[in-house]
């Protein structure tokens, strides 16, 4: 399980790896994290036209651009400094795991999993049924994948700094040929599935 301060340092501005058991390490876009949606997030945005929450929302970002757009949209973020980011930028956001009570439950027009949030609880296909609890029938998860070839996997991760690495947890990842797969066996139908500013996104339904 992912400690609740495991992704802090990128929070707060510091490089960041997010490090495998089997000594490979991906860089973090926490610039990224902290700036303005890309123009490859806004195919997301565009798609989210009624209430919209954001799992893993790290500084609020996305909530804060959906809220000027006059959508309706709450973060929610297991991270204490996350949440505390996403509230000084002007996007609610509320301290919970995905996998815990929500607020609204079965009523969210859409859900968002950006910045390889799919990997959370490292199972896309257990996340994807709970995210379908969220939605409202006929209701859309909009998710960031990676680039096809990569199928899904699974391991143990921890974030890494400079000077220190964290505590392991599980990931994930998924690729967009997988995303009809992972989608079926969580009970949700796929939208489209398609590559925007050199980044693989989808569209799910429920």
């Amino acid at each position: 399980m992912i400690t609740t301060d495991a992704f802090a340092p990128g929070l707060l501005g510091q490089p960041c790896w997010l490090e495998r058991s089997d000594g490979e390490r991906i860089a973090l876009p926490t610039d990224r994290w902290r700036a303005a949606p890309e123009s490859g997030e806004e195919l997301l945005l565009r798609h989210c036209t009624g209430p919209t929450l954001d799992v893993g929302c790290g500084p609020g970002r996305m909530v804060a651009a959906l809220c000027a757009r006059g959508v309706p949209a709450l973060g929610t973020d297991v991270s204490p400094v996350a949440v505390r980011l996403a509230v000084a930028a002007g996007a609610p956001a509320v301290r919970r795991d995905v996998f815990d009570r929500l607020p609204g439950e079965g009523w969210w027009h859409h859900v968002l999993l950006v910045d390889g949030n799919i990997g959370i609880g490292g199972n896309p296909v257990r996340l994807l049924g709970r995210v379908r609890e969220l939605l409202r029938a006929g209701g859309s998860a909009l998710i960031e994948v990676d680039p096809p070839g990569g199928g899904v996997r699974h391991g143990r991760v921890r974030v890494a700094t400079a000077a220190t690495g964290g505590a392991w947890f599980d990931w994930a990842w998924l690729a967009a040929d997988a995303v009809a797969g992972v989608a079926g066996a969580a009970g949700l139908s796929t939208g489209w599935v398609r590559e925007a500013g050199g980044r693989w996104f989808a569209q799910v339904r429920a």
